[in-house]
């Protein structure tokens, strides 16, 4: 069946690339062949299995996950034309249900080959994800979603389980200075025709703001290039000042309640354990720069003060706790302050994880056995049937006990002589395991 007139926009011939005649410079420098596709050569080596599925002609659904400015709308692009097959572009941000069932019924009505490419596929929402999965499933369309997103959190289970995740890396400094080569050669699409030159410390800085994104690096060597032949030093070579001029002060690349708030709170949590406290303020530095709510991430301190250092060292959890009072009273920018002291302090104190293992096991004891009756003797006893009853009874109160010690098991008859917390033989848990095996010692001796 021939193609109805709603869909000859989507497949009259296949998908080519327009440039609009006044399209930025990262759009006029966008690779149009695999063999200019920088920063991926690993990924598109021989034996690797992008290369593999190309060269066999054979590309099934794929999630390119990456962050901006990485490739993923240029690869999806060169796969298209190097699989042979119609691309149909469509960007979750401005399309749902109505226009992927549009894409799809074309690729039905029609022989060619269809990849469809969905740009942010994270911004679909279950139900639109569901409408797309029967579609991928029956091999209607061959899907190529574009993610910044972890796609396991952001893509439905039954879809993610019939593509191949290909994750792209941020581009390192040799891939990105190679993008600006090619721009500054380039005599067409380019700015070869200007002459513009960099000097070493503006192409550093251009590189160093980019943060591995190669969209972003163009545009900010358009703009500085823009203010650069404005000032009539066209042949002095491009500075760092006028970098500094175009491009401003650049925020550090943080999503708050993305994969990379959870990357960096969980570096500086496992610096901390780790006792280094210079990748610590690193993580911290970085989150507070980045805008992070620093009442977060003094939270994170008290936690961590309680679960690793514990017992250890028993001021940890107050002075972390003073932290978090002070964040809540100062505010940024002081607050980095206290939140660096308490940082430093925690890295640099004896660890224990023991108090936490043992509320865990002891959970764990209510999980298995439920809440076994209290010992008698450890009842409250407020009233005379009570007291008959035996509530209470033999109870011994401790301080008038020899050493204040009383040898009584007060678990319950199931959990008798369970041991929960096992003090570690560091900083003040020494003290503290030495006392606890004497309690215990003389518990077993006089039961």
């Amino acid at each position: 069946m021939p193609p109805t007139d709603d869909t000859l926009d989507l497949f009259e011939t296949k998908t080519e690339r327009r440039l609009e005649p006044h399209a930025p410079l990262a759009e006029r420098m966008r690779p149009r062949a695999l063999e200019d596709l920088v920063g991926h050569e690993t990924l598109l080596a021989p034996g690797r299995p992008l290369h593999t599925l190309l060269e066999k002609g054979a590309l099934s659904s794929i999630i390119l996950w990456g962050p901006p400015g990485s490739g993923k709308t240029t690869l999806a692009w060169i796969l298209g034309e190097r699989a042979d097959a119609k691309l149909v572009p469509l960007s979750a941000v401005t399309s749902g249900v109505p226009e992927i069932r549009k894409a799809i019924e074309a690729a039905r009505r029609t022989r060619l080959r269809t990849l469809l490419f969905i740009d942010e596929i994270h911004r679909l929402n279950k139900a639109q994800q569901d409408a797309l999965l029967p579609h991928v499933e029956a091999g209607a369309v061959t899907l190529i979603g574009a993610t910044t997103e972890n796609p396991s959190f952001s893509v439905i289970a039954p879809l993610l389980s019939r593509c191949r995740v290909i994750p792209l890396e941020a581009l390192g400094a040799d891939a990105l200075g190679r993008v600006l080569d090619r721009a500054l050669d380039d005599e067409e699409l380019g700015l070869g025709r200007s002459g513009i030159t960099l000097s070493d410390d503006a192409r550093k800085s251009l590189i160093l703001a980019s943060q591995g994104d190669a969209r972003r690096l163009l545009g900010m060597l358009d703009a500085s290039a823009t203010i650069h032949l404005s000032t009539g030093r066209r042949s002095e070579p491009l500075s760092d000042e006028t970098v500094s001029e175009a491009v401003g002060r650049i925020g550090l690349r943080h999503d708050r309640d993305g994969e990379e708030h959870f990357n960096v709170v969980s570096a500086m949590i496992k610096s901390l354990r780790a006792s280094d406290p210079d990748a610590a303020i690193h993580y911290l530095a970085r989150m507070l720069e980045a805008g992070e709510d620093p009442r977060y991430v003094a939270r994170r301190l008290v936690i961590f003060a309680a679960e690793d250092v514990g017992n250890a060292d028993p001021s940890a959890l107050g002075l972390a706790v003073s932290a978090h009072q002070a964040v809540e009273k100062i505010g940024m920018p002081e607050a980095r302050i206290p939140l660096a002291q308490a940082a430093t302090y925690l890295a640099c104190a004896p660890k224990s994880n023991a108090a936490y293992q043992a509320i865990g096991a002891a959970i764990a004891d209510l999980d298995g056995q439920g809440p076994l009756p209290v010992p008698m003797h450890l009842r409250n006893a407020p009233t005379g049937l009570m007291k008959d009853l035996g509530y209470g009874a033999d109870y011994v109160y401790a301080h008038d006990a020899e050493d204040e010690f009383v040898a009584a098991e007060n678990l319950p008859d199931g959990l008798a002589g369970r041991r929960y917390y096992e003090p570690k033989a560091r900083g003040a848990e020494i003290e503290i395991g030495e006392r606890l095996r004497a309690w215990r010692a003389r518990r077993e001796e006089e039961r």
